[in-house]
C-alpha cells in the first residue's frame, strides 16, 4: 500500500515536473521564433528574384535561391574597402576600449583615493547626458585638431575610457576579486602595472569578452559617427555603404536585394563573435552583479 502512494505521488510530481517544463519549452519556442523569424526574412530576401520580392502573398523562401545576389551587392560598391575600414575601425575601438577600461575599472575597484566614490558617481553621470548634446562640441574640437575625414575622431575616445559603461562593468567584476591576491603579489614584489597585467586581466578574462563584444557590436553597426565624420567614399564604413543603397531604393524594389544581401554580410561577424565567446560573455556580465 505505502509503495502504491509512492508511485501515486511520484506520477503526480513527474507530471506537474513535465507540464511546467512543457510550458516553459513552448514558451521559449515562440519566443525564439519571434526574435529570428527578421533575420530569416533578411536572408530569404537576399536570395530572390525582383519578381519574388514584390510578389504579394510574400513569397516565404525563393524558388531558385540567387547566390550571385551577393557577389553583385559586392560589387555594386567598392564594399571590400569598406568592409577593410569598418575592421580596422572596429579593431581599434575594441583594442581600446578593453584596456582603457580594464585599467581605470581596476583602479576605481582596489585603489583608495579621496573623492573616489564622488569621481566614480560623477563618470557615471556622463551616461545620462544625450550624444546628440555632445555631437558639435565634439566636432567642433575635432575639426580644430584636423582629424576630420580620418578614423582618429572614431578610434582615439576609446583609449581614454569613453564608454562609462564599460568602466562600470569592470569595475564590478574586479571587485569580486579578493584584495588578499593583490597584497600577496606585492608582497612578492609585483609592481603595480605588474599586477594589473600579469594578474587582473588573466582573472577578468569573462569581463573583458563582454567589453569586447559590446564595443564591436556598437561600433561595427555605429552610422552617425562616420556619416558626420568621413566624407570620401575610401574611407566610409559598411554601415555608410548600405545607407546608400537603401537610400537608392525609394519606392522602387530594384535594390532590395543587394540591400538584404549587406545587411546579413554585416550581421554574420557579430553572430559568429558571439556564439564563439558566448560563454565567457554570459559569466561576464552575470559576475558584474554579484558584489556591488
Amino acid at each position: 500500500m505505502k509503495n502504491i502512494r509512492q508511485r501515486k505521488s511520484l506520477t503526480r510530481s513527474m507530471s506537474s515536473w513535465l507540464g511546467t517544463n512543457a510550458l516553459k519549452v513552448l514558451v521559449l519556442t515562440v519566443g525564439a521564433v519571434v526574435f529570428l523569424f527578421p533575420l530569416y526574412w533578411m536572408f530569404a530576401t537576399s536570395l530572390k528574384t525582383l519578381p519574388e520580392i514584390a510578389a504579394y502573398p510574400p513569397v516565404w523562401w525563393p524558388e531558385i535561391p540567387q547566390w550571385n545576389n551577393y557577389v553583385e551587392a559586392w560589387n555594386y560598391l567598392p564594399f571590400s574597402i569598406l568592409t577593410k575600414n569598418t575592421v580596422i575601425i572596429s579593431t581599434a575601438v575594441v583594442l581600446g576600449s578593453v584596456l582603457s577600461a580594464s585599467l581605470v575599472g581596476y583602479g576605481f575597484a582596489h585603489y583608495s583615493f579621496p573623492g573616489r566614490e564622488v569621481l566614480f558617481f560623477v563618470l557615471l553621470s556622463t551616461m545620462m547626458i544625450p550624444s546628440m548634446v555632445k555631437l558639435i562640441p565634439l566636432f567642433l574640437v575635432f575639426r580644430g585638431l584636423g582629424w576630420v575625414n580620418t578614423f582618429l575622431p572614431l578610434t582615439v575616445p576609446s583609449y581614454f575610457a569613453a564608454e562609462p559603461f564599460f568602466v562600470f562593468l569592470m569595475r564590478q567584476f574586479y571587485r569580486t576579486i579578493p584584495s588578499q591576491m593583490l597584497e600577496a603579489a606585492r608582497l612578492d614584489g609585483c609592481s603595480e602595472p605588474g599586477i594589473w597585467w600579469h594578474i587582473m586581466l588573466p582573472l577578468a578574462k569573462p569581463g573583458l569578452v563582454a567589453v569586447a563584444i559590446f564595443s564591436f557590436q556598437r561600433v561595427w553597426n555605429d552610422f552617425m559617427n562616420p556619416l558626420i565624420y568621413l566624407n570620401q567614399l575610401n574611407r566610409k564604413t559598411l554601415a555608410l555603404g548600405l545607407y546608400s543603397i537603401v537610400g537608392q531604393i525609394g519606392e522602387s524594389v530594384q535594390l532590395w536585394h543587394y540591400a538584404m544581401a549587406i545587411a546579413v554580410i554585416m550581421v554574420v561577424p557579430m553572430i559568429i563573435m558571439f556564439l564563439a565567446f558566448q560563454r565567457l560573455f554570459v559569466q561576464g556580465v552575470v559576475t558584474t552583479g554579484i558584489k556591488g
